[in-house]
């Protein structure tokens, strides 16, 4: 992961133009919130959300992709807007956090239908025309979905950052128990988003990028 691209095809055919070391990967935040659980989940998620709108404004500025990976609650037919339109005007529980995240039209979303945003969707083909070595993982809840991506991308040797304030489970002890394993196992950066600086990020992932690149040309 994260070479310079070979493919034939490099733009995934003009869809996707962009090219980035880093990308911010939002899990499951367009989400109702509307089973066994979610209130408990909602009371923690929401103020996560708002560190997440903010740290989503600071990525775009910089030019980081935001790649919405979103459960499709086991329904084969739907697809993300629907079921962005379904939390947006249903009246449930997870409007006000789907109101703050919403995506814009350049953003890109993976329909995923197990807990890992990586499990057979096609986030792996995405994040390699990307070019993109270190992701950032947020969103809902850190204790299932992100803590299944996050062990997805460390089988990928990925480089990977949870924002500690940017995710939120049912309570804070199972929360704060996902990350501790995520930095012990997966060796996963658990910084606070105002702590995250994206010129530097970018610049770290290309300089080992590089250094990865040179050293697969010295034993070819």
């Amino acid at each position: 992961m994260g070479m310079p691209n070979t493919a034939k095809n490099s733009d995934l055919h003009g869809n996707v133009p962009d090219q980035c070391s880093v990308a911010l990967i939002l899990i499951d935040v367009i989400n109702d919130m509307e089973f066994e659980g979610g209130e408990a989940l909602f009371e923690y998620a929401l103020p996560a959300a708002k560190k997440l709108a903010k740290l989503r404004r600071r990525a775009k500025d910089a030019g980081v992709p935001v790649i919405y990976v979103n459960d499709n609650f086991g329904k084969w037919r739907s697809d993300f807007r629907q079921q962005l339109g379904h939390v947006l005007e249903d009246g449930v529980r997870g409007e006000p956090i789907a109101k703050l995240l919403r995506p814009d039209e350049e953003d890109y979303f993976v329909l995923k239908a197990k807990h890992s945003g990586f499990y057979h969707t096609q986030l792996d083909l995405l994040i390699e025309y990307l070019q993109v070595r270190t992701v950032i993982l947020a969103g809902f809840a850190s204790d299932m979905c992100v803590l299944f991506t996050a062990s997805d991308a460390y089988l990928r040797d990925l480089d990977i950052i949870v924002p500690a304030d940017c995710s939120a489970a049912a309570s804070v002890e199972q929360h704060e128990s996902a990350l501790e394993h995520m930095m012990r196992v997966l060796h996963v950066e658990t910084t606070p988003s105002d702590e995250l600086d994206f010129a530097e990020l970018i610049a770290d992932a290309d300089s080992a990028r590089e250094t990865a690149g040179s050293a697969k040309s010295g034993r070819d």
